[in-house]
């Protein structure tokens, strides 16, 4: 419920998806579930773990942001169908098929911003006239079988070719041909940039009615293309990202850090072997457990409540008021004195910090009525308990010290992950490349996919939700707000890359193939398909990313300074 969120020794569960594209493999995420729940100790996942959960939600959260365009796409088809457009389809296609190796097409190229190069094409005459007759002899080949029905034209009778354009439209026999010598040209015209262009980048700048106007067979052609490169990576000072210098936040005291929680940890684990004793005649105190039933609407600036906010409704929610700081603050001090059957109604603000992001800084209306009340009985901590609270342990020093080491390596693990990203955030800082719009949108798609996803896995969202979010107009205003950000998530991409090329960083095959089978375990356990293929480059992405990490950690100059308190 969005009232309550996880409380954990740091917040890297929760960056772990707020920055989620710190490398080029985290938006693959495979495992469809937040990583906050993967477990009641979210801070204490290995980092390649929390790697893992981050990484592959694309192969359903691909599904999730093209729901829109699927639909789209098959509207325009059957639209095509309906005109008839799909025979002249079928006439440039075959033109295209027969169309010679070698065109001697005159190719200029010109330098545009972001990676963007801009090619100028020529295409000599004899390539449009060659074009132009075959999408003729596709048509009348098509109305000699009477796929093309002439009136007046038996089938298996030659058509004369005035009544075939006639009967087809002169217009569609050019718009037909112009579409033949675009889809002959391109591949040669793209050939000054092969190995450098970015895959279906490419987009024609020319218009392509203004190309039908144009055409005359026995004339070339030009028209005008751009298409994104890939970037060149600059280091900004040179060889910047050798020596990053970086500040990481951590525990003042990890000792005592790791101590606190393992005594918290212990207190609610005693507290999970108490029973719950019904009460009435009074109303909540602090230490109680009231059963509740919560709703909450947006507040509009004139203080009128507005809409409701979905994720904070909830019947039946088991609110324990020792549950420290994962409620909203002042929530539970609100509800203190409420009796069974007692609505409250009060305004609360949620933190910017807040783990959903859509909620930080809404004001809020609650309305809150109470349905139970029950006092807990803890029972005394005694050695007789020790097995029920951590399994082998026959006495409660045994049980101190098996927490204790658990949250101690919990701290270190997190002072690492919190190291890792402070080092991944330093190497934005250090790199200068100019970004293609195209791996820009593509980013930015698959970062709020994984959104949608992760969405979708908290709230449950109905179809008919998640095809509205999924809009055009959603994922451009996500891409338009988010642009910074993204453009922050490529830069790493792109730089990691890099680096380990320059570094020539190596991993095993052993490595790749342990990856690869614990990724196919996981899409089995949650029952989801995947690609062979997929499934390994993904894996090897993973690990060329997570050896950039090491080797940049390795050589960075680390200094470590106090966690500062909210």
């Amino acid at each position: 419920m969005a009232v309550a969120q996880a409380h954990t020794v740091c917040n890297l569960s929760v960056s772990v998806k707020q920055n989620s594209y710190l490398l080029p493999w985290v938006q693959h995420v495979r495992i469809a579930v937040p990583v906050s729940s993967c477990s009641a100790f979210p801070g204490a996942h290995s980092e390649l773990q929390l790697i893992k959960e981050s990484r592959n939600f694309r192969l359903g959260a691909r599904n999730a942001c093209n729901l829109s365009a699927s639909c789209s796409h098959l509207q325009q088809q059957q639209q095509r169908r309906s005109r008839g457009e799909a025979m002249v389809a079928r006439a440039s296609e075959v033109a295209v098929e027969t169309g010679t190796l070698s065109l001697g097409l005159d190719v200029k190229e010109t330098g545009l911003d972001h990676s963007r190069v801009q090619l100028k094409v020529q295409v000599p005459s004899s390539v449009c006239k060659d074009c132009y007759e075959q999408v003729l002899r596709e048509f009348s080949k098509q109305a000699k079988v009477s796929l093309l029905p002439i009136p007046g034209f038996r089938s298996g009778k030659d058509v004369p070719e005035s009544v075939l354009i006639d009967h087809v439209g002169a217009d569609q026999i050019r718009s037909s041909a112009v579409e033949a010598v675009l889809k002959r040209t391109l591949p040669e015209a793209m050939s000054s940039v092969a190995g450098r262009s970015l895959k279906d980048s490419e987009h024609i700048l020319t218009k392509f009615s203004d190309l039908v106007d144009d055409f005359v067979p026995e004339k070339s052609l030009s028209y005008e293309l751009a298409v994104d490169v890939a970037p060149e990576v600059r280091w900004n000072p040179e060889n910047g990202y050798k020596n990053l210098k970086v500040k990481v936040e951590c525990e003042a005291n990890e000792a005592e850090a790791a101590r606190k929680a393992a005594d918290a940890e212990l207190q609610s684990r005693l507290k999970d072997l108490g029973s719950l004793q019904a009460i009435s005649g009074r109303g909540m105190e602090m230490g109680d457990v009231a059963i509740i039933d919560v709703s909450a609407t947006r507040l509009n600036e004139d203080g009128t409540a507005g809409d409701e906010i979905f994720s904070c409704k909830q019947k039946g929610f088991q609110l324990d008021t020792d549950g420290g700081g994962s409620f909203l603050p002042g929530f539970v001090e609100a509800l203190v004195g409420i009796q069974i059957g007692e609505t409250r109604t009060f305004d609360l603000t949620f933190p910017e910090t807040w783990e959903q992001e859509s909620l930080r800084g809404l004001q809020a209306r609650f309305t809150v009525e109470g349905k139970e009340l029950f006092t807990r009985q803890i029972p005394e901590l005694s050695d007789e308990l020790a097995p029920q609270l951590v399994a082998n342990c026959t006495n409660i020093p045994e049980v101190k010290e098996v927490l204790l080491k658990k949250h101690a390596e919990q701290v270190e693990r997190v002072k690492k992950q919190a190291t890792r990203f402070a080092v991944a955030n330093a190497l934005t800082r250090v790199v200068d490349v100019e970004i293609p719009n195209s791996l820009l949108e593509e980013q930015g798609r698959q970062m709020y996919a994984a959104k949608l996803i992760e969405l979708q896995a908290s709230m449950k969202l109905p179809r008919d939700q998640l095809v509205a979010l999924s809009s055009a107009e959603m994922v451009q205003n996500y891409l338009d707000a988010q642009r910074s950000r993204i453009s922050d998530s490529v830069k790493q991409s792109l730089a990691v890359a890099e680096i380990y090329k320059q570094e020539n960083l190596k991993i095993s095959d052993e490595e790749l193939d342990m990856e690869v089978n614990s990724a196919i375990e996981e899409f089995k356990r949650y029952d989801q398909e995947y690609d062979d293929a997929r499934v390994r480059e993904q894996a090897r992405e993973l690990l060329e990313g997570s050896k950039v990490l090491d080797w940049l950690t390795e050589h960075a100059d680390i200094t470590f300074v106090p966690k500062q308190l909210s």
